[in-house]
């Protein structure tokens, strides 16, 4: 298969997936190496498709059922497995995180988590490897984009983490 074929056919196969593909699994799907398909998605993302890239692996955005709603948070490195779990617990969507950084502007990593297994991968992949989580640029202080499937779900959720105290509140 020529290049142009595989990147359509790549295209096709993000298109059909319903949860994220991790390079790796791309990579055998297709025969080539792991950086033949993260230059592929490069090129695909050059050429105007929306491709995000998680912990979990590339995925397309899609049209979720709910309202999208942001939340400021603070809390200590060791508190993030349970405000997320917070979040997807209450039916939400946590579609990424964002923090402020005075070099760069807004940092935005994607996450896609939905369930508690989600959390769980996304724990793993933190603590086994190097990458420390964007909030430790900014002392803790972080966005989060969530969808959820009712305003009432949004409440709770932020009810809890201020009961938990990992709601920011400005000094």
């Amino acid at each position: 298969m020529d290049a142009q074929s595989r990147r359509a056919a790549l295209a096709e196969y993000l298109t059909r997936s319903q949860q994220p593909v991790p390079a790796s699994a791309l990579a055998a799907q297709f025969q080539v190496s792991r950086q033949i398909i993260v230059g592929d998605v490069a090129l695909l993302r050059a050429g105007g498709m929306e491709i995000s890239a998680t912990p979990r692996g590339y995925v397309l955005p899609r049209e979720g059922a709910g309202a999208v709603y942001t939340v400021a948070c603070l809390h200590a490195p060791e508190d993030m497995g349970r405000e997320l779990e917070i979040m997807v617990d209450n039916g939400c969507t946590v579609l990424d995180v964002v923090v402020e950084h005075p070099v760069y502007g807004q940092l935005t990593g994607q996450l896609q988590l939905s369930s508690r297994y989600d959390v769980e991968q996304f724990l793993n992949k933190v603590s086994s490897s190097d990458a420390r989580p964007l909030a430790e640029l900014t002392k803790g202080i972080h966005l989060h984009t969530v969808r959820c499937p009712s305003r009432d779900a949004y409440q709770r959720v932020l009810a809890q983490l201020e009961r938990a105290g990992f709601l920011y509140q400005s000094p």
